[in-house]
């Protein structure tokens, strides 16, 4: 279907499940009226260029960002992949929204980072628990004193391994991602914007690779605790390594606020909606035969938010590689941490 460009013309970088999800939703909204679509694999991206009813495919984003009619574009690659696009998004001049992280190198991310600020760009990335009324609530009663001074906060996120094995198969440098990196991000971006008038000074973790390590070089599971300058504490784990029977198809969290007034819970792990069936199922996150039971509400359909920023990405990758970096030495790391360390190490 073709559409006069005007109106916003948006290029989608990467037709992947994302790449999908965030197109559908884009092709509905009236103000859309021209969608391109840049994905390596040809065959995928014509697939969902019939399927939203794009104007214009290509294997290269560069060729795609180059067209006229865009005037603002989604990044949505593999994670490990997020950086050329968004350069030559910034190259361009266009707002972007980006799926996180920014980078998987912290460098990376620095360089991002600087480019965005310096060409004065509207760029926001894809942390989503900000969009979902739950954790908007939250925010409002942390903002609004409720709980009084929080002093400590705990967060457990659990997944199934269908999404480590899918994320590692996709690199060609399994070193670089982790499951607190690609995954735990979500759960610690929650807290740290709830926790935003707090400095981190420190961190400290632990990882463990029975599973994922010998057959991919992966990460199973990362625990951990960042420390703040008032002495509050923030303890978070991040398993990926979960069977795959494990109903939750992405992601299942509960996060505990504790203050000097009060105490605030959070269940979204998603057992309100569980489904059972008889045969494998031919939806959701890469289903597996062996998976005939799910929490409905773990894998995304189709108010005013506050989106991420790319600074807050670019902190929230520092985070993630200081508590890698920690678990790896088996010692505290002192934050931030900055780039020249990380190689150090590396």
């Amino acid at each position: 279907m073709r559409r006069e460009a005007k109106g916003i013309g948006l290029a989608i970088v990467g037709a992947g499940r994302v790449g999908l999800f965030r197109g559908e939703v884009a092709a509905r909204h009236p103000a859309v009226q021209w969608i391109g679509i840049a994905e390596k694999n040809h065959n995928r991206g014509l697939h969902v260029a019939e399927k939203i009813g794009a104007d214009f495919v290509t294997r290269d984003h560069r060729e795609l960002l180059k067209r006229p009619e865009v005037t603002c574009a989604i990044i949505a690659t593999d994670e490990h992949l997020h950086v050329d696009p968004i350069m030559a998004a910034v190259e361009r001049g266009v707002p972007m929204l980006i799926e996180k992280p920014l980078a998987t190198d912290l460098a990376q991310s620095a360089r991002v980072l600087e480019a965005i600020t310096a060409a004065r760009l509207d760029a926001v990335v894809g942390y989503t628990q900000r969009f979902r009324r739950k954790w908007l609530a939250a925010k409002e009663k942390v903002r609004t004193g409720a709980l009084g001074d929080v002093t400590l906060v705990t967060s457990r996120a659990f997944m199934n391994r269908l999404v480590a094995i899918d994320n590692y198969k996709r690199t060609d440098e399994p070193t670089a991602i982790s499951p607190m990196v690609i995954s735990g991000t979500h759960a610690l971006d929650i807290v740290m914007w709830c926790m935003e008038a707090k400095t981190p000074v420190e961190c400290y973790a632990r990882s463990i690779d029975k599973v994922l390590g010998p057959v991919y070089q992966g990460i199973d599971a990362t625990a951990g605790m960042i420390m703040f300058s008032d002495g509050s504490v923030y303890h978070l784990n991040i398993s990926w390594a979960l069977p795959v029977t494990w109903p939750g198809a992405v992601y299942s969290l509960e996060i505990g606020m504790t203050g000097t007034e009060g105490v605030l819970t959070i269940d979204d792990t998603h057992r309100d909606m569980v489904l059972a069936v008889s045969a494998p199922q031919n939806e959701g996150y890469a289903p597996d035969e062996r998976r005939l039971v799910d929490f409905m509400g773990s894998y995304p359909p189709g108010l005013p938010t506050q989106a991420a920023t790319a600074a807050e990405a670019h902190n929230r990758l520092m985070l993630t590689k200081a508590l890698d970096l920690s678990a790896k030495r088996k010692q505290p790391v002192k934050l931030p941490l900055e780039p020249g360390e990380e190689r150090a190490a590396a």
